[in-house]
């Protein structure tokens, strides 16, 4: 191993979510509400050379697998991150996230005069019209949100 080399150690059990896009891991460690105080080892590495995108963050978080929905927020910010569930020092599971073509109750509208942000009964959905970069349609009133706006709901 070369000076240079940085070694992780592996994880028994839980989630490891690789080729997040550079710079976004604490965006990604914050909309799974993830705090630092949890009892659990989390790694997070931050702007790691990739072969595939130059530069890539990972983090591990020992003891938790992902549910769906979580999954689908991590798409929102990295749309080519991969989930891999570790059980037993072990790859079990791994998968692609995938935006889905529709998103509902996952963010809402940054639009405040939007009928989703008033008291009404109304589930948020969006319609994706660009992964790369991000862009989502409201389903109500048309407002187009980027990832910034998504950010800022994290």
């Amino acid at each position: 191993m070369s000076e240079m080399e940085l070694r992780v150690s592996k994880i028994k059990d839980g989630t490891v979510i690789d080729h997040i896009t550079g710079g976004h891991a604490l965006d990604v460690v914050k909309i799974l509400g993830i705090t630092g105080r949890e009892k659990r080892v989390i790694t997070i590495a931050i702007n790691v050379p990739s072969k595939l995108y130059r530069m890539k963050d990972i983090v591990k978080i020992e003891g938790r697998e992902l549910n769906p929905q979580e999954v689908h927020k991590i798409a929102l910010l990295a749309p080519h991150a991969t989930i891999n569930i570790i059980r037993g020092y072990k790859v079990t599971k791994k998968q692609r996230v995938k935006l889905p073509k529709v998103i509902e109750n996952i963010i809402k509208c940054a639009n405040p005069a939007c009928i989703s942000n008033s008291n009404e009964p109304v589930q948020t959905k969006f319609y994706v019209d660009s992964e790369e970069p991000l862009l989502l349609k409201c389903h109500y009133c048309g407002f187009i949100m980027e990832k910034k706006d998504v950010l800022e709901q994290f």
